[in-house]
């Protein structure tokens, strides 16, 4: 085990922002239970908040992989850092302060997938660049699924952001979980 104090440094930095997400989430998904009459789950939204957990612990156990980074630059230390800003801002997206100005969880999950998918798609895109921080040979190890599932979210992602279908949106958010357990299950449930 890495007892790097630069290593520890960065795994607190990065923890402290995924634990401020996962609370966003946890708070958020508590409505639900604290008020079950004031709003009514949109089976959608909630969907793609438990996607966002499993993305948040999924990338947390993860970056213990950056323990075989040497040496750190701070380039790489603010490009984590920007990996893990990106997916606190798709938490807060999911759960707002506020919902007086929308009809519902519905209506506010639509009028917002733009900018959620949109996020979504970059924080695809930044996968690459976290996933190459790891070194090159940590990246071949996924061989060729590894760029298709990412190229292939990112598509899907720019899709979501102008389509309203309700049968679209709910195969998306089903087949990204189901995807996301396979990939985790398949190449990190053991690390290293």
């Amino acid at each position: 085990m890495n007892t790097d104090p630069l290593f520890t440094h960065i795994r607190i930095v990065l923890g402290i922002v995924l634990g401020l997400g996962l609370t966003t989430l946890l708070k958020g998904m508590a409505r639900f239970v604290q008020h079950p009459g004031r709003d009514h789950i949109y089976w959608v939204h909630m969907g793609w908040a438990i996607s966002m957990f499993i993305l948040l612990v999924h990338f947390w156990w993860w970056e213990f992989g950056l323990s075989h980074v040497h040496p750190w630059s701070f380039v790489a230390y603010a490009f984590l850092i920007l990996y893990v800003v990106v997916l606190f801002l798709l938490c807060t997206i999911l759960f707002p302060d506020d919902l007086a100005e929308y009809a519902g969880w519905r209506d506010y999950f639509q009028s917002r997938r733009g900018w959620f998918f949109g996020i979504m798609a970059m924080l695809y895109l930044i996968d690459f660049g976290d996933t190459l921080i790891k070194g090159h040979e940590y990246y071949r190890r996924f061989n060729v699924e590894y760029p298709i599932r990412n190229v292939a979210m990112i598509g899907l992602c720019l899709i979501a952001m102008k389509v309203r279908s309700e049968t679209f949106h709910r195969c998306f958010v089903v087949g990204a979980i189901v995807y996301e357990l396979s990939w985790i299950y398949r190449l990190y449930d053991y690390l290293d």
